[in-house]
């Protein structure tokens, strides 16, 4: 199995585990009589099996990440941490714009006028400029998933 489809496996077990709570707390409680659609205690029992594969699953991962190197000679643990960073930077850039772009609107002309006071271009430029380094990093990340052995 290839670390990406492992990756895509991590992912499919983290939703299913999230279904089955919702049918397990979905099925808790019932009227006087009245039986519940799925079994609380055989779902239970499932979706505790489940969260221990996904450990063994994560542990695998997390391993393979911590020694499996990119071309640049970082581990695919280092690549994710920096590609987090950058997309952290990216998302508080873009929140300052966003709150810089916000119409005030005035009722009348003696309430304060607002300024912005960082420079839009040049914030956005950063934003691209992180964006651009997020996306390489990314496919870089992204073809040692597919060609790396679990």
């Amino acid at each position: 199995m290839k670390l990406a489809e492992a990756l895509m496996q991590r992912s499919e077990y983290q939703k299913k585990i999230e279904n089955m709570q919702s049918r397990i707390l979905a099925n808790i409680k019932v009227q006087d009589d009245d039986k519940p659609l799925e079994d609380p205690g055989a779902l239970t029992k499932e979706a505790l099996d489940l969260i221990a594969h996904l450990g063994e699953l994560i542990n695998k991962i997390n391993k393979k990440n911590n020694i499996a190197l990119l071309p640049s000679g970082k581990t695919i643990s280092e690549a994710i941490v920096e590609r987090d960073m950058l997309m952290r930077q990216r998302n508080l850039l873009a929140a300052i714009t966003g709150k810089a772009q916000e119409k005030d609107y005035r009722l009348t002309h003696s309430e304060v006028k607002m300024n912005v006071v960082v420079s839009l271009s040049e914030t956005q430029r950063q934003i691209d400029e992180l964006s651009r380094k997020f996306r390489e990093l990314d496919a870089q990340i992204q073809g040692v998933n597919w060609t790396t052995d679990l």
